[in-house]
């Protein structure tokens, strides 16, 4: 027997055999086969669908959420401006009652001090009446010490008295 050259009877068995096994590959085993290789076929399909629908959702999320970022980061600015505004309106607001306090506080100040002052004068006036009359008194008493003196004043007022009734006279 020689394997480079087989012998027409062991040709005929061999053909016969493959073709059984053959037919019952055909027949039972390459349905399964098949049947098992469609199935992976569809789990792998449907796992890339699934893989595909993932990527989609995580850029539609990495989207949504770069797009939420932005809009917080309006959001924050424009609450940054806001307090700014709030904040100089505040200081403003502060300034004008601080300036208007003073501007009462001063008012207030000018009023008690002309009131000190005219309360000063009025004082002053008084004081120096007091002193003319007390220096006109001192003056009096001692021009009029003698009744001499005394006698010559009295005249000196009598003499002013007619003058001014001897008018009134010549009037009627």
């Amino acid at each position: 027997m020689n394997l480079v050259t087989p012998d027409s009877g062991l040709l005929f068995w061999m053909v016969l055999i493959f073709a059984i096994l053959l037919f019952l590959l055909w027949r039972f085993g390459f349905p399964v086969i098949t049947d098992m290789v469609d199935r992976r076929s569809d789990r792998i399909d449907e796992a890339l669908r699934k893989a595909e629908e993932a990527e989609r959702r995580m850029r539609d999320l990495a989207s949504e959420q770069e797009a939420l970022l932005e809009r917080t980061r309006l959001e924050q600015d424009e609450i940054i401006r806001e307090a700014a505004r709030e904040k100089a309106q505040i200081i403003s607001d502060a300034q004008t009652a601080a300036s208007a306090e003073a501007d009462k506080i001063i008012a207030q100040a000018r009023k008690t001090i002309e009131a000190e002052k005219e309360s000063a004068m009025q004082e002053l006036r008084s004081t120096v009446a007091e002193l003319s009359v007390a220096v006109s008194e001192k003056i009096l008493r001692q021009a009029l010490s003698g009744e001499e003196a005394q006698r010559e004043y009295i005249g000196r007022l009598l003499d002013g008295l007619p003058q001014q009734s001897d008018s009134k006279e010549v009037k009627k």
